[in-house]
């Protein structure tokens, strides 16, 4: 199975807007005006693309909230313990 793409959701602050980052090249892949615009039915899907990959989620203060990945049946299987 080929490593999935991994991207993270947070807040930028100077433009008070959500930004969704790719993780490996730091890029900007698109920028939502609220969180729940970002996260409402499939929308993180059809911005990181068809390959699909890994979304971090943060809140607004930089914790950690969620993590999905798209498609699902990528998500790895859960380990013991």
């Amino acid at each position: 199975m080929a490593k999935l793409s991994k991207f993270t959701l947070d807040y930028n602050e100077k433009k008070g807007k959500w930004d969704l980052t790719n993780d490996k090249t730091d890029r900007v892949v698109k920028s939502f005006d609220t969180k729940e615009k970002a996260t409402a039915g499939g929308v993180l899907r059809k911005a990181i693309g068809s390959d699909g990959g890994s979304v971090k989620i943060q809140k607004e203060n930089g914790r950690f909230q969620e993590e999905r990945t798209y498609p699902k049946s990528s998500d790895p299987k859960k380990s013991k313990g």
